[in-house]
């Protein structure tokens, strides 16, 4: 899958390894009603990409290779009702299988924090509680398999989960991957802590003035002005509205494809 695109990528296919439909199988939007779990909301998981996750790079975010960024192998496709069109790329979220609703497959006191990588689209030639498992209105996780079977038994195919939103806990500064062209600008945001997503971007050339960044897809943000030859700022606001300056982070000497690691972190 490609990894850079100048306009929104085409949906994903994805194709979750479903082999049983938990009989517990609820709207994704209802909070869980027992008392140890009130700040927990339901969804349900399925899983993809194979035993190594190499199915899971690239993606809907476009993170590109999830092992090289970072990323690893502890990512989910989010479906449409998590993922809100994007803005939603880079936030973790803490998941453990609901072994009330189905002990069978859930393996008890498990959790896995994982990484909003990618978009679960619907399938909307399916019923929801029959392969539609992305279908809006349900909140529902394709997580990587590895990191599915930390929580779940492979044969259970499909489990019912709680989950919260968690901070994210990176290694390392945040990174800034300048691809595009002359006059296009199209700036990957990766490696994110904190909220993990972003809500504005604004870019600076040495020359000239702060001008904002508009989201172009998942995590990468466009600026349609002529900056070549000089060192670049941002300034990047997260979900939380916690804002960092990243000051001449891009030398003045750059080229489109490479990529810069700052030494601060939300």
């Amino acid at each position: 899958m490609a990894s850079q695109w100048s306009s929104p990528p085409p949906p994903l296919l994805l194709l979750p390894y479903v082999v049983l439909l938990s009989t517990a199988m609820a709207a994704g939007t209802a909070s869980s009603s027992s008392s140890s779990d009130q700040d927990w909301n339901r969804a349900h998981a399925t899983f993809y990409g194979g035993s190594d996750a190499s199915g899971t790079m690239g993606g809907a975010c476009g993170y590109g290779n999830l092992y090289s960024t970072g990323y690893g192998t502890t990512t989910a496709a989010l479906s449409t009702a998590l993922f809100n069109d994007g803005a939603s790329c880079g936030q973790c979220f803490t998941i453990k299988c609901d072994v009330e609703m189905d002990p069978r497959w859930c393996l008890p006191g498990k959790s896995v924090t994982i990484t909003a990588t990618n978009f679960c689209p619907p399938n909307y030639a399916l019923p929801n509680d029959n392969g539609g498992w992305c279908n809006p209105p349900l909140q529902h996780f394709d997580m990587a398999q590895p990191a599915w079977e930390q929580i779940a038994i492979y044969r259970g195919g499909i489990v019912p989960v709680l989950f919260q939103r968690v901070p994210c806990v990176k290694t390392g500064g945040v990174r800034f991957t300048v691809n595009g062209r002359s006059y296009f600008e199209l700036v990957l945001i990766s490696n994110v802590g904190g909220a993990g997503s972003i809500s504005a971007v604004s870019i600076k050339g040495s020359n000239g003035n702060w001008q904002p960044m508009s989201r172009n897809w998942g995590a990468n943000w466009q600026s349609n002005s002529y900056l070549n030859g000089q060192s670049l700022s941002f300034r990047v606001t997260i979900s939380d509205g916690t804002t960092l300056v990243f000051s001449d982070i891009v030398p003045s000497d750059w080229q489109f494809g490479q990529t810069f690691t700052s030494s601060l972190q939300f």
